[in-house]
């Protein structure tokens, strides 16, 4: 942790992980609208720095927010969003992919593990880690600390060398423990940064119109104008519609976003039924 972070209590702060392109995340990026900055994270991986408002101005605790935003930019893409995050008592992450149920793990500031062990081959097995050299090292992220030198931080940076194996490299300065506005300062440093703002409901749709048929989920969407296509849709829109509304009315600001997010992707999904020419 930094001098200043020190100096200043611990803030909290949030990195979201997503195996995509830049190109390919933020679509689905604006759909949360919270201004965020994505840039490359090495291989295949892109990474998302939020500004964070909802946690800095005590709206809602920095895991919670998180937690819903990765569920958010998971459910309707064909790749999986890991949220890790950390305030002053404790630090720990969250993986989401597709419609499962996500996976987490949570340890105290002093390191202190405090989840399940079954969590991590979990997570290891989602994201097709080496089920015998990197399970064993994620299994030594779970085991106490008798000298307490290895502290929430030094863990999420210990699951940091275990996932660069599978690719990821994080920009210099995008650290576990930094103050949010110095992660912000440090993605606007690198040269591939490109901001994530909300640009109204009909841009983002376009937007996400056009970076489905682009992707590589796009020749596995159900073929427009049939009624699969519109089940799924129409499935969406009956899911994500109480979900926003749970999220509004309990100030879950990630799980509103998780709601709204499957609102928009079954608009889309309408709207790619109705706009696209038929197969």
């Amino acid at each position: 942790m930094s001098t200043e972070a020190a100096r200043t209590g611990s803030p909290s702060g949030a990195l979201l992980l997503c195996r995509a392109e830049p190109a390919s995340v933020a679509p689905a990026a604006h759909l949360l609208r919270e201004p965020m900055l994505v840039t490359d994270a090495g291989g295949p991986w892109s990474v998302l720095v939020p500004e964070g408002r909802p946690w800095r101005d005590g709206v809602e605790p920095v895991d919670r927010v998180m937690t819903g935003w990765a569920t958010a930019l998971a459910v309707g893409a064909p790749w999986p969003a890991l949220a890790l995050w950390w305030d002053a008592g404790r630090a720990g992450y969250t993986l989401a992919s597709g419609f499962r149920r996500p996976v987490g793990y949570v340890w105290l500031a002093d390191g202190t593990p405090a989840g399940e062990g079954e969590a991590m081959r979990t997570f290891a097995a989602r994201l097709g880690l080496d089920p015998v050299l990197d399970v064993q090292a994620l299994d030594r992220l779970t085991e106490p600390d008798p000298t307490r030198v290895v502290d929430a931080r030094a863990r999420l940076r210990g699951l940091l060398v275990v996932l660069s194996r599978a690719g990821v490299e994080l920009p210099a300065g995008l650290a576990p423990g930094e103050p949010q506005d110095r992660l912000g300062e440090a993605a606007r440093a690198h040269p591939g940064a490109r901001p994530v703002a909300w640009p109204g409901w009909r841009e983002a749709v376009r937007a996400e119109l056009d970076a489905v048929d682009a992707s590589p989920l796009g020749p596995w969407l159900p073929p427009s104008r049939t009624p699969r296509a519109r089940a799924l849709a129409l499935a969406q829109i009956a899911v994500g519609l109480p979900l926003t509304v749970w999220g509004l009315r309990s100030r879950g600001t990630g799980w509103a976003a998780a709601g709204a997010l499957l609102l928009a992707h079954g608009t889309l999904g309408l709207a790619h039924d109705l706009t696209r020419p038929r197969d």
